[in-house]
């Protein structure tokens, strides 16, 4: 459905111009993730799975079932990154489902801040850890992840730090940054922990 390539590289302002093309207001009351998916053009399928875990991060996340939601998103970017894919694929269930404009404006001004450090922060290193097969092991783990969402609804913010993980996962995969990796597993890591002594 959407023709994406694997990586974007480490270009500057690439995370604040996936921010801009959610922002833009094309002077519709709602916006669907068909349109999302569309204004932000051909970006890798890191890129695609960056935006609902940042959206998961924002406000958005307060939305009744929007983890639930987010979470099959998801699931369905990087199960198709495992099988090596260059085209995603989404059903119209999913590229139908909308979110007001106006509430998607709130989100990006919300993220604009982290995602500026982010920007300065990302850089290529420790390449082997964003590339096959150690990058499988990464995507397994947002899938094993997204699978949780629904479950995470019950307590919350408890999907906004599953959501972070991802987000970071991704960041490293668009700019062969190891170390957002790292970063990435070590949220999930203490998530897990936390889960394990509470129960």
């Amino acid at each position: 459905m959407f023709n994406r390539d694997m990586h974007d590289g480490n270009r500057d302002g690439a995370l604040s111009e996936i921010l801009d093309q959610l922002e833009r207001d094309e002077g519709e009351a709602r916006v669907t993730i068909g349109e999302i998916a569309a204004r932000l053009g051909e970006r890798s399928l890191a890129s695609l799975l960056l935006v609902p875990a940042l959206l998961l991060v924002s406000p958005l996340s307060s939305i009744p079932g929007a983890p639930t939601f987010t979470g099959l998103v998801i699931l369905l970017i990087a199960a198709q990154m495992m099988m090596g894919r260059r085209t995603l694929w989404l059903p119209r269930i999913v590229t139908r489902r909308s979110v007001a404009q106006r509430r998607m404006t709130r989100a990006v001004g919300f993220l604009r801040p982290p995602v500026r450090w982010a920007e300065c922060a990302i850089r290529p290193r420790l390449s082997p850890l964003t590339s096959r097969p150690a990058s499988l092991i990464t995507l397994a783990t947002c899938v094993s992840l997204a699978v949780l969402f629904p479950a995470m609804e019950i307590v919350p913010m408890l999907s906004s730090v599953a959501a972070l993980a991802v987000a970071l996962f991704a960041v490293g995969l668009m700019a062969n940054d190891g170390l957002f990796v790292l970063f990435g597993f070590g949220i999930a890591g203490t998530m897990a922990a936390g889960l394990v002594s509470l129960f």
